[in-house]
């Protein structure tokens, strides 16, 4: 019973809870039963707090039963991302400088899943300060992808992708700088979103009125994504960029014909970047969904030159500015890519940044006009699948050497530089059975038009039924 009611919809856990069929505490406890039979293997919840999440619980049900209105997450346990600050919970951005740091405060992200009935029941893992795609750090270890134990959950929400694929929770909160939402959810078999600029609202926020991180859902399904981002969503006073669109727009019903929606597929960004095999063979055997669902599908790209130079010099100037008086602090205690990301961004010039900055906007641009000819892109989310969990990252993709851990990620954050909203959906299974995320990237602000696009191929192609034998 316990399985069964972890593989449960979100939306399905949420109705069940309204309708008095399960109590919140209930359905609490049986996540924290997985967690404690699988999480030893998995790795994905790093701070446990099973008596708060009880005790909130048993509150929630009071609640319900004097007759209080349930919000759309009443009851549903959430771990949160271990980058967001949780009030009087440990949250130590995988960092051995904050192992036990334990905030007065919760983000604005995790204040409003809270607000909405989410039951707090720990933290999930990140790499060290979220650098990187891949989930490990001195703090708390490595998570492991619950598809191949011995492989990748990805990152830098890693954590919350292994839990959510694991049965551990049935929504996430997440966070995504060049492919944080997206490529742990590739791996792990997920959908993940990284929504348009704004949308999320940050507090507190280093970069309130710019950068390129976004925070935003993850979950099994997109119907559980957009419940979670209506929860999200919505303008806030202490974002100086929060957009006005009411967050319960995207509770609406997500079924749409897409007869006639014009689809663009790009398997290598234009040439721009290398992609294992494996993905591509997965990928192109999607491609023929769209055109069941009556789309029209295009071979198409827009042009992202530039996007390498705008994502890696914005990135090093914001580690620079969020992370360098820690480093310099405590040099020691930081792991080694961090402390270069921080050495880049100070050795940045104001010309560099103006002209990242402006190549930005001529991107914006480019990728406005592509989009007055098509509705969506269509593109892999991760160049690889998911790899070897002992390795720092893949030097290799396809025969081309990386420089760097970020080089691998290139097919997530080229889309970050230009900050359009795009959503990872299960798109089927390599021979080995490693799951492959197909990307949907949607024009400037029509996080709505993807979260449709999205639904319809989970719906026809149902990748995502197939869940890890833990």
């Amino acid at each position: 019973m316990t399985e069964e009611l972890c593989r449960l919809t979100a939306v399905e856990q949420a109705a069940l809870i309204r309708g008095r069929e399960i109590s919140s505490v209930e359905l609490v406890r049986a996540h924290l039963d997985r967690i404690e039979a699988h999480n030893p293997a998995v790795n994905a919840i790093v701070t446990l707090a099973p008596e708060r999440a009880l005790h909130e619980a048993h509150d929630a049900d009071r609640r319900l039963a004097r007759g209080e209105s349930p919000g759309p997450l009443h009851g549903l346990p959430v771990a949160h991302k271990d980058l967001h600050l949780t009030a009087g919970l440990r949250t130590t951005f995988g960092s051995p400088t904050l192992a036990d740091h334990v905030p007065d405060s919760d983000d604005l992200v995790v204040e409003r899943l809270r607000a909405a009935g989410a039951i707090t029941i720990g933290k999930t893992n990140t790499p060290e300060f979220g650098a990187g795609s891949h989930t490990f750090n001195p703090v708390f270890g490595t998570t492991c992808n619950p598809y191949d134990l011995t492989r990748s959950a990805g990152g830098s929400s890693g954590g919350a992708a292994a839990a959510l694929a694991a049965g551990f929770q049935p929504i996430a909160d997440g966070s995504d700088m060049g492919g944080s939402l997206r490529n742990p959810a590739s791996f792990c078999n997920v959908v993940g979103m990284r929504p348009s600029a704004g949308r999320v609202p940050s507090w507190p926020s280093t970069f309130g009125f710019s950068g390129l991180s976004v925070q935003g859902p993850m979950a099994r399904t997109v119907s559980d994504v957009a419940l979670t981002l209506s929860v999200m969503a919505g303008p806030d006073d202490r974002s100086p960029i929060a957009l006005t669109t009411p967050g319960e727009t995207f509770r609406a019903p997500l079924e749409r014909d897409l007869t006639g929606l014009r689809v663009a597929w790009t398997p290598d960004f234009g040439g721009l970047v290398p992609v294992d095999p494996d993905v591509l063979a997965v990928l192109g055997r999607q491609v023929t969904a769209f055109e069941q669902l009556g789309c029209h599908v295009d071979d198409a790209c827009p042009d992202f030159t530039g996007a390498d130079d705008v994502f890696r010099t914005v990135r090093a100037w914001q580690f620079a500015q969020a992370h360098g008086a820690l480093v310099d602090r405590s040099t020691e205690q930081v792991k080694e890519s961090l402390r270069r990301n921080v050495e880049q961004g100070r050795a940045l010039s104001g010309e560099d940044i103006s002209r990242a900055e402006a190549l930005r906007t001529e991107l914006f641009h480019r990728m406005r006009g592509f989009f007055t000819h098509y509705d969506v892109l269509l593109a892999p989310v991760c160049q690889v699948v998911p790899f070897d969990a002992a390795l720092e990252y893949p030097t290799t993709v396809a025969g081309t050497v990386q420089d760097d851990y970020l080089g691998w990620m290139r097919s997530c954050y080229v889309v970050s530089a230009v900050g359009n909203p795009a959503l990872s959906v299960p798109g089927g299974f390599t021979a080995d059975g490693l799951p492959v995320g197909l990307q949907i990237i949607g024009p400037h602000r029509a996080d709505l038009t993807v979260l449709q696009v999205a639904h319809a191929f989970e719906r026809l192609t149902g990748h995502g039924h197939h869940a890890p034998a833990l």
